[in-house]
């Protein structure tokens, strides 16, 4: 069932160009223009899935006037965008950007949580015939986790819940830092929340692409042009993550199953 899970992911950045090579070097992404009449759009792409892995697009001087700084999207899968957006409003969040036709694509629209969280509204054009097969879970260059850094773990959770029927899984007590709660949808593990650490600004999300070691992984951040701002470390399951800023600064993280 698409309806509730993450379906694609976005990055907003000043220099495309830049970032495509960047993340080739990072994930061994290969950039292709979306061929969407009248869209200056960038589609990543692993080896094996047609379909591609997320978007690319360039802040506008619009963008950056309003605030507008380099960082990654997720996109929900909902049966109805206008109707998602309007539920969004009425439990007290925002919408940034009203439902929107994409030719040839499907229907969105950019939202925010209460707290100020954005995430995106995605209704998919389904193309005709049978789909192409998914890459394995895990793959190299796929995401492979969704985390919110809320306002407060609990709130946040109770209006996601309430929008895409996601559940509770395993809650991990890490000590000063409170309790990080994982949740599922439809038997699956998607991510993660815990409300944000003092010193971070506003809520956001943050997503990580799975990657094969993540010591490589990080030595391929920093020789790339990246930084990296926490690990790698292990995380409790026996995965090993690292976050870094691109050379934009968006934030982005990685994860592994091996050292």
């Amino acid at each position: 069932m698409m309806q509730g899970n993450f379906i694609w992911y976005e990055l907003m950045t000043t220099d495309t160009a830049a970032a495509s090579d960047f993340y080739a070097k990072v994930n061994g992404w290969k950039a292709k223009d979306s061929n969407v009449p009248g869209v200056d759009y960038t589609i990543f792409n692993v080896d094996g899935f047609e379909m591609g892995v997320a978007g690319m697009m360039a802040l506008t001087p619009d963008m950056l006037a309003g605030g507008g700084r380099p960082g990654w999207m997720g996109y929900v899968a909902v049966d109805d965008v206008d109707r998602k957006a309007d539920e969004f409003k009425a439990a007290g969040g925002s919408i940034h950007v009203p439902p929107t036709d994409i030719p040839q694509t499907g229907r969105f629209a950019v939202a925010a949580d209460p707290q100020g969280a954005v995430i995106c509204l995605f209704k998919p054009v389904m193309p005709d015939g049978p789909m192409p097969p998914a890459p394995a879970e895990n793959s190299p260059g796929t995401f492979g986790w969704r985390e919110l850094y809320a306002g407060d773990l609990d709130t946040a959770f109770d209006f996601y819940s309430g929008m895409f029927g996601w559940e509770k899984e395993m809650a991990v007590d890490m000590g000063a830092m409170g309790i990080y709660q994982t949740f599922k949808h439809d038997g699956a593990s998607l991510g993660g929340m815990m409300t944000k650490m003092a010193d971070m600004p506003a809520p956001f999300w943050n997503y990580y692409v799975n990657v094969d070691g993540i010591d490589a992984a990080a030595e391929r951040v920093k020789s790339a042009g990246g930084q990296i701002v926490n690990g790698p470390h292990e995380v409790p399951g026996g995965s090993f993550i690292v976050t870094g800023l691109d050379p934009q600064g968006a934030m982005f993280s990685l994860v592994s199953k091996t050292r």
